[in-house]
């Protein structure tokens, strides 16, 4: 328990100090005041400031060792992903290719055949090979589906890796 000689003391204290704290938030908006007019006569504005203090942050994550193994790991991840999109691009050429080459063997007579055969149902050996058709396959949509979440998946992989 405090005595009210104690009580008396510490309310003056209080007063004090929440006089000081006044004081102190008074000279501290004066030298703000004072600093912005200093800025504008040097031609100095908020944006100048964002893009200085920006450049000199992404300057500082740069030369940062983690930085430095994320963008490494990052770059040979990138040449392994763009040598696997060309190896699947190289099979995926030599697939077509295969096909064309399997087209040009049969014999006019078979092709013939089949063409017969295919006017019942509304196109030909020709027109079952077009890209419009080839686009519409089962085939292709799963080759499609399976593309488009490998490159999802590495989206999400790199966006994860670039917050670590």
């Amino acid at each position: 328990m405090l005595s009210e000689e104690e009580k008396e003391e510490l309310k003056a204290e209080l007063v004090q100090l929440e006089d000081e704290i006044t004081t102190l938030r008074q000279v501290l908006s004066a030298k703000e005041r004072h600093l912005v007019e200093i800025k504008q006569k040097l031609g100095m504005n908020l944006m100048n400031e964002l893009k200085q203090n920006f450049s000199k942050s992404w300057h500082d994550v740069q030369t940062t060792t983690a930085y430095k193994k994320t963008h490494e790991t990052l770059s040979h991840a990138g040449q392994r992903a763009t040598a696997a999109f060309s190896n699947v691009g190289t099979a995926i050429s030599k697939k077509f290719g295969d096909m064309s080459a399997i087209r040009k063997r049969h014999s006019e007579a078979a092709c013939d055949d089949v063409m017969n055969r295919s006017h019942s149902i509304g196109y030909s050996i020709r027109h079952s090979i077009s890209m419009p058709a080839m686009r519409n396959s089962p085939t292709f949509k799963s080759f499609e589906e399976r593309v488009e979440t490998t490159v999802t998946s590495l989206k999400v992989f790199f966006r994860r890796r670039s917050y670590e």
